[in-house]
Formats: C-alpha cells, sequence, structure tokens
C-alpha cells in the first residue's frame, strides 16, 4: 500500500476525547476516577473516529493554507469548492446536489439540535428507528420535543426495517419529522434504494420532514455503493447530512455540509445559524474530497481486513456471539448476550479486559447484550483488544 495504516501515533496528551475524556463520556465518572488498569494500558475501541494518520494530501493543504500566516473570519467564496464536493458526489454517488442548497455547519449533530427546533413544535414528536445512535435522541430531547421509536427487525444482526410499524407511527399526526441514519449506525446497513422509496414516500405521505444522515456514506466496505435519500426522492423536505470529518479522521476540525433544497427553511436557517467556517478545515475539506480518492480506497481494504478478522476471530474464540460484516462505517456491532447477558458491558470489559467500547445501552433502545467495536485501528492492536475480550468472557465466574 503507498499509506501506512499498520503505523501506531502515540494520541495521548493530545486532548484527544479518545485518550482522555472516557471516564466522563462513557461512565458519567470524574477525571480522577480510578480504574483497575492505568490509562495507557487500555485498548481503546470506543469513540467513533480513527488511529489512522490523515492522509498526507489533508496535511500538506492545511500546511499551505498555514504559511498564508492570516486566520481572520472566513467563509467558503471559492466556487472550486462546491465544484471539488460536487465531482465527489457524482463518482460516489451518481447525485449533486445544487449548489444554492449547499449549507455547513460545525458538525451534524450542532445541526441536528437546530432543525429540531427549526422544524417542529414543543408539543410535536420526532420519529427514529431503533438502535440509534444516541445523538438523535439527545436533540430532540434538548428542544423538549417527544421522541417516538420504530424498533428494527433483528435476524440474528441482518437488520431490516419494520415498515407496518413505521407507517403507522408517521401517520401520527403529532409526528413531524424523521431523523433517519443511512447508512445505519450502528448496525452498518447500507439501505437499499427499494428501502430508502419506501422510507421517503411514507414520510411525504404524512408530510413529515426527512433529515438523513449520511456521514457514513463513505465508509462502505469495498465494492459497495452508497445512495443518497436525495437521489431516491425529489421532495424538497428532505435534508441531506454529509461530512468528510469521519471518512478522513477530521472530525476535530467540524466541517459538515447540510443540504436544504425547501426556500422556506433556507430562509430560517440563513437568519438563524451562524455561517462562519474554521480557514484550516476549508483547506482540509476540499484536499479530501479532490485528492483523499486513493487514500480512501487503500482504508477500504484494511478496514475490510479488520472485520473478517474480526468474523474469523470470534468463530474461534467466541462461536456464540452474533456478528454480522456490516455494509459499511468501521464500527462492529457484535451481540455477546450469549455470554454475558446481565452485565454493564463497558464497565464489565474495562474493569476485565482493558478494552474501552460501548454498550448496546447506549444506543436508545433494541440494543441490549450489544457492544460497539472501533475497527479503525491497526491490525496488531485490535488482535489484543480481542484477545483481551475474548479472555475476559472465558474468565467470567
Amino acid at each position: 500500500m503507498k499509506y501506512n495504516f499498520d503505523e501506531i501515533i502515540e494520541r495521548r496528551n493530545s486532548n484527544a476525547m479518545n485518550t482522555d475524556g472516557w471516564r466522563a463520556y462513557i461512565f458519567g465518572a470524574p477525571d480522577d476516577a480510578v480504574f483497575p488498569y492505568a490509562d495507557d494500558e487500555y485498548v481503546r475501541m470506543w469513540v467513533a473516529d480513527m488511529e489512522f494518520a490523515v492522509c498526507p494530501e489533508i496535511i500538506d493543504a492545511m500546511q499551505e493554507r498555514l504559511n498564508k500566516r492570516i486566520f481572520g473570519y472566513t467563509k467558503i467564496f471559492d466556487k472550486e469548492y462546491y465544484e471539488t464536493f460536487a465531482a465527489w458526489c457524482d463518482k460516489m454517488y451518481g447525485w449533486v446536489p445544487k449548489k444554492e442548497h449547499l449549507f455547513t455547519s460545525p458538525g451534524i449533530i450542532p445541526a441536528l439540535y437546530e432543525l429540531v427546533e427549526f422544524l417542529t413544535e414543543p408539543d410535536e414528536k420526532v420519529l427514529i428507528m431503533t438502535p440509534s445512535y444516541a445523538f438523535f435522541m439527545h436533540a430532540i430531547d434538548h428542544s423538549n420535543r417527544t421522541m417516538v421509536c420504530s424498533d428494527l427487525i433483528n435476524d440474528r444482526g441482518n437488520y431490516s426495517i419494520d415498515f407496518e410499524d413505521f407507517e403507522a407511527k408517521a401517520k401520527d399526526p403529532k409526528v413531524k419529522l424523521c431523523i433517519f441514519c443511512n447508512p445505519h449506525n450502528p448496525s452498518g446497513r447500507v439501505w437499499t434504494e427499494e428501502e430508502l422509496k419506501r422510507v421517503g414516500q411514507i414520510c411525504k405521505e404524512n408530510d413529515v420532514w426527512l433529515i438523513s444522515d449520511e456521514i457514513h456514506c463513505d465508509l462502505l466496505r469495498t465494492g459497495v455503493r452508497h445512495t443518497p435519500m436525495a437521489k431516491v426522492m425529489d421532495w424538497d423536505k428532505v435534508i441531506t447530512c454529509m461530512a468528510p470529518t469521519k471518512t478522513f479522521n477530521i472530525a476535530g476540525l467540524q466541517i459538515s455540509h447540510i443540504m436544504i433544497q425547501n426556500p422556506d427553511l433556507i430562509k430560517i436557517w440563513n437568519a438563524q445559524h451562524f455561517t462562519s467556517e474554521n480557514p484550516l478545515s476549508i483547506a482540509a475539506s476540499q484536499a479530501a474530497y479532490g485528492k483523499g480518492g486513493e487514500w480512501l480506497a487503500e482504508l477500504k481494504l484494511y478496514l475490510d481486513g479488520n472485520f473478517k478478522f474480526l468474523e474469523d476471530f470470534l468463530k474461534e474464540n467466541l462461536p456464540e456471539a452474533v456478528y454480522k460484516i456490516p455494509d459499511a462505517t468501521y464500527l462492529a456491532w457484535v451481540d455477546v448476550s450469549a455470554y454475558l447477558p446481565d452485565e454493564d458491558l463497558p464497565m464489565f470489559f474495562a474493569n476485565n479486559a482493558g478494552v474501552l467500547l460501548e454498550g448496546g445501552n447506549m444506543f436508545v433502545q433494541n440494543s441490549d447484550g450489544y457492544i460497539r467495536l472501533n475497527l479503525a485501528m491497526q491490525r496488531s492492536v485490535l488482535e489484543e483488544g480481542l484477545k483481551r475480550i475474548a479472555e475476559a468472557i472465558k474468565n467470567k465466574k
């Protein structure tokens, strides 16, 4: 490979959430809380960023921008930025958003918080599919809206949408918004065009706004293709959220793309959303979409190998675990309830394995007994983490 994904990079003492923020995030514990393992002894398989170095083309673009030596108030004025992003969308998805529909936000999460308030009233409801990324719930709760859940059907790790239940809940006149995840987090399902059309049509028939969070859309297994919801639904109440941050491991640079088609919502967004951008984020994002394709292709091959490694490991060491290689993401969703039916899973593995991970309890509902493992790490570290997990399960009394 041109890029070295086996290189281990020291992240401690860099204010990284991954190394320095896990006590509060996973356990709600203070910074000085004592755990059985020293911080540098833990294998970290939790927060959704990668242990891989950012591709050098992005770093070079940031350095070039640094060399300009002034970082004043900044917005995207250069038409080449849109053209680069549009070319990426065309190549990857066969879909191009209009320039006048493209807006930025420091992240998809803050955009969700804003959009829930823009699109719903306090006595109205927001529909999600569960298990769900927890910040969908947090955005709803923050605005004091009511959350409505439609559980996905889980057939031994093969997830599908319960359309009968979803439609029944969308018909509630108080349901005004659906936050949809495409590809799905945490299961990694890439929805088919037929599934997307059916979800979109149900929302359209019931006049339910549809936010499609597509942040994982480029982190696909090799050969898999992503379809944006807006590509199959010609309806201006579809809002598409994408970002280079997850794909290219630049989450700390905080830039995302929010595609808004509805003219009334555009007016609200322009009036109430702060629209300044970070100059380094702009440089990084444009370089990612313009020059990061080869790095991403090699990353996907490396991740394919990690997912296969996990599959083989579980078959040999934990055969009762339920696991399916996901269509997308670098996150493995593993059911270990056959071994640990009544445990606080993050605490169990932190205390008994020296592994930091997220449990199903962090994904709203319909997720008991699951752990989510971040596989975006060097194969040697992955192997060590899995050995610890298996040993802790086997040694449980």
